[in-house]
């Protein structure tokens, strides 16, 4: 039986205790399913969450983790084809919607497979559609006018760098959250209108003069606890927030410590709304062709260099623990992809 590596978590807990690299049979596809050789796959702070126990859903453990990655076409399962250019073998592919990227070959329905530039690079070509489609559907979803502010915090982040360049793309202005000085003159150099940060400067002082009288009536944030809480706070009458990380309790296993103490008199009197927003559950309540023609556009933006992906930094992937604590690491630089 030829077998394969794979990154392996045997529980829940921290990753350095609970992640192994383990050899495992190859997998085969089935009747319309894919096999991918993967080539690179990136490390998400999604992956911390899950592999915490502390995510929006939980494998069951031991699990190969891994929720994206670029590869190539190695197999094909009876019926898997039906024509499509971008499945013939040897094709380059990314995955959608799949768990268990952190091995050398993954099984995915036909569905989830879609073909990948050839122009792209391996870092960006592994990236290509968790953190761009984040930035796209928030972006859409609150849909700022141009003219208008959208606040954002984490700013430095993947996400944050991509909302800053839909912005240049749309029209939109920027109050960016950072949490590092190191990071405000990148930030204002690649199109943010404004930073706040919170090393030394105090948030919701700041937030309160940085757009002048325009008021701010939508906002994302991945940080969540007070910080969420301040900028909840900041936004005019009516606004919007929409969460969609928790940055704040990285290092935490407890998923109570995953708060937002927004004030009711914001909520009630000044009748603001906040809500959540899961890619996962995007994946799992959206109809098959929005998800094609939404990713359609997603890859466009990417391939046409509107969303340039920051160049990810390879890690062996026999040394995944150590790609899991530069995940977390402050100024890590570029994301880690495990490359196989």
């Amino acid at each position: 039986m030829e077998t394969m590596r794979a990154v392996v978590a045997r529980e829940a807990g921290e990753p350095g205790d609970v992640l192994t690299v383990e050899r495992v049979p190859v997998p085969e596809p089935g009747p319309g399913q894919v096999l991918v050789r993967v080539e690179a796959a990136p490390v998400h702070a999604s992956d911390l969450h899950i592999i915490r126990g502390r995510y929006g859903f939980a494998p069951p453990f031991p699990a190969v983790l891994g929720l994206e990655c670029v590869g190539t076409v190695a197999a094909l399962g009876p019926g898997s084809g039906n024509g499509r250019d971008d499945l013939r073998l040897g094709r380059r592919v990314t995955t959608v919607g799949v768990m268990g990227t952190w091995q050398e070959f993954v099984v995915a329905d036909a569905s989830q497979v879609v073909g990948v530039p050839e122009s792209l690079s391996t870092s960006s070509a592994a990236q290509l559609i968790i953190n761009p489609l984040t930035a796209w559907l928030l972006v859409t979803q609150l849909n700022p006018g141009r003219g208008q502010w959208l606040l954002q915090t984490a700013a430095g982040s993947t996400v944050g760098q991509l909302v800053i360049a839909l912005s240049r793309h749309l029209g939109f202005h920027t109050l960016n959250v950072v949490r590092r000085r190191a990071a405000v003159e990148r930030i204002l150099e690649s199109g943010g209108t404004e930073v706040v940060c919170t090393e030394d400067e105090d948030l919701p002082e700041q937030l309160a003069g940085r757009t002048g009288d325009r008021p701010i009536t939508k906002a994302i944030d991945s940080v969540a606890g007070q910080v969420g809480a301040d900028v909840f706070h900041a936004l005019a009458p009516g606004a919007e927030l929409v969460v969609y990380g928790a940055l704040s309790t990285h290092g935490r296993s407890d998923p109570a410590g995953l708060t937002i103490p927004v004030s009711a008199r914001s909520v009630i009197y000044d009748s603001k709304t906040v809500r959540g927003f899961f890619l996962s559950r995007w994946f799992a309540t959206t109809p098959p062709q929005e998800i094609r023609r939404v990713l359609g556009e997603v890859i466009a933006l990417v391939g046409s260099s509107v969303l340039v992906l920051p160049e990810g930094r390879p890690i062996p992937a026999d040394r995944a623990a150590h790609a899991l604590d530069l995940a977390e690491a402050p100024a890590r630089g570029g994301k880690p992809l495990l490359v196989f």
